[in-house]
Order: C-alpha cells, then sequence, then structure tokens
C-alpha cells in the first residue's frame, strides 16, 4: 500500500471530523443531557447495531459499566448485541429483524433510553427496536450516516438523531466513534466535574 493512500485516508477522517464539528455538537450535547437524565433518575441505556456499530454497542456499554477515562461507579447499561443464544434463538424462531426489538420489549422500561447504531439507517432490526422503544416510552439517541435513511422517519420529536454527514461507511463509523467517546466524556463530566 502506498503511503499516499494511508495519508488520505488521515485527510479524509480529518476533513470529516472538522465539518461534523458543527453539524452534531448540538445533538451531540442534548444526547449527554439525556442520558444522564435518564442514568440519574435510576433507568438504564440499551445499545444496539450490526456488524461495526454492534461492536460499538458493546465499546459505549462496557465503558458506563466499566470506565471511560476516570474512576466512578459503574453505569446501567446493556449491549443488546452480545448474548449468542438470545440472538440465535429470537433469529431462528422468529426472525433475524427481531433480535433487537425483543430485547427492548423484554429489558426496557420508561424512561430507559435505546442507543440505536445504524451506518445507513436502514437496518431493519434497529428501527423495528426503535419502534419498540417508543411503545415503551423510551426515547431514542441514533447514530446514522448517509442522511438518516428510512430511520429518520420513524424517529419522534422528543428523539435525538446524530447523523454524520457522509456516504462513505469507514469514515462515518470513525466518527460515530469519536461521537461515543463524547457521550462517555459528558456524563463523566456531568457525575464528576469538569476534569
Amino acid at each position: 500500500m502506498s503511503v499516499e493512500r494511508i495519508q488520505q485516508h488521515f485527510r479524509d477522517n480529518a476533513a470529516l471530523t472538522l465539518e461534523a464539528l458543527d453539524a452534531l455538537a448540538v445533538p451531540i450535547a442534548a444526547a449527554v443531557d439525556t442520558l444522564f437524565g435518564a442514568l440519574a433518575n435510576g433507568s438504564k441505556i440499551l445499545v444496539c447495531g450490526n456488524g461495526g456499530s454492534a461492536a460499538d454497542a458493546q465499546r459505549f456499554a462496557a465503558q458506563l459499566i466499566g470506565r471511560f477515562e476516570r474512576e466512578r461507579p459503574g453505569l446501567p447499561a446493556i449491549a443488546l448485541t452480545v448474548d449468542t443464544s438470545i440472538l440465535t434463538a429470537i433469529g431462528n424462531d422468529y426472525a433475524f429483524e427481531q433480535i433487537f426489538s425483543n430485547q427492548v420489549r423484554a429489558l426496557g422500561q420508561a424512561g430507559d433510553v435505546l442507543l440505536a447504531i445504524s451506518t445507513s439507517g436502514n437496518s431493519v432490526n434497529v428501527l423495528a427496536a426503535i419502534q419498540e422503544a417508543h411503545e415503551r416510552e423510551m426515547i431514542v439517541i441514533a447514530l446514522s450516516g448517509k442522511g438518516g435513511g428510512a430511520l429518520s422517519d420513524v424517529l419522534a420529536d422528543t428523539d435525538i438523531h446524530i447523523c454524520v454527514p457522509s456516504e462513505r461507511t469507514a469514515r462515518i463509523q470513525e466518527v460515530h466513534l469519536l461521537a461515543i467517546h463524547c457521550l462517555c466524556d459528558g456524563i463523566d463530566a456531568m457525575l464528576l466535574g469538569d476534569d
């Protein structure tokens, strides 16, 4: 691989990150407020996504339950992507499209938050989880890109949409990771004060 090609990846990442700065700072701040409010009221965060977004869901839950950068008590978060017995049972007995919505139905309660991650905004099982979260009177925070896809149409006015202004999956997922780190840092700052 050429050095120039590698350097172009860095340039593309930096350019999108700077472009996303203005577009995403306000919804990320609103998401921090929503997440902190839910946690302060004894509610929990459910997180879902597919593929790379599943890894992001697991990272977010791990950083809430464990820690991000500072020591603090664990915070209640569940990645709906990790239990292979649940995923395969629902996928086999019902449909892959229900692997997250069935878990939201079983675990979600009014006041909880669903962090729904879909790079394209068109993941059918993520869309079903959002609809189930609304049935449970949960707020949804959605991370997407590519204009938001079908996800834009299912979000409620009270939900928060963090839509990365890009069509490239890798670049979108890189900004999703930065947004997740901002969410974790923001929650810690509200709990522990600015550091």
